[in-house]
């Protein structure tokens, strides 16, 4: 079984239209999914855009998340390591801030990452983080 730090923009496609693929494999997967608790927070601050770019009523825009959050083994920042917390800003200095408690957990807990920000994982590559999930593999 997978284990997957979720970064906010894969939770954001999730809530997106009534056929969404990557809620589906959220919540049908038997991999386990990570977070730090930032993800709460990124997702009440973007509320208004995710309701605006879904499909579905505000009603089922909420059901679906709350599904989604139940599948998150969400982990307090104060349980990652300053030390790791330092070496995911040195990496996403210059790239996306936002993204440093993301990729301080992977570093933390050792599981790759799974985002989408094409920017975000050019940059963390360029500086030698590879540790990404590709959701790619074991697709026909």
């Amino acid at each position: 079984m997978s284990k997957i730090i979720l970064d906010s923009n894969i939770i954001f496609s999730a809530l997106r239209g009534t056929n969404s693929l990557t809620r589906k494999r959220i919540l049908k997967s038997k991999e386990q999914y990570f977070a730090p608790n930032f993800l709460i927070g990124e997702i009440f601050i973007h509320k208004e855009r995710i309701m605006k770019n879904s499909k579905t009523s505000k009603e089922e825009t909420y059901s679906y998340f709350l599904k989604i959050i139940t599948k998150i083994n969400f982990v307090n920042e104060t349980n990652i390591s300053i030390l790791n917390f330092i070496d995911a800003y040195r990496l996403c200095k210059n790239i996306d801030e936002d993204d440093t408690p993301f990729i301080a957990l992977s570093l933390e807990l050792g599981y790759p990452i799974w985002t989408r920000d094409k920017e975000l994982k050019t940059g963390l590559q360029q500086k030698g983080f590879t540790h990404f999930f590709d959701e790619n593999v074991g697709k026909g």
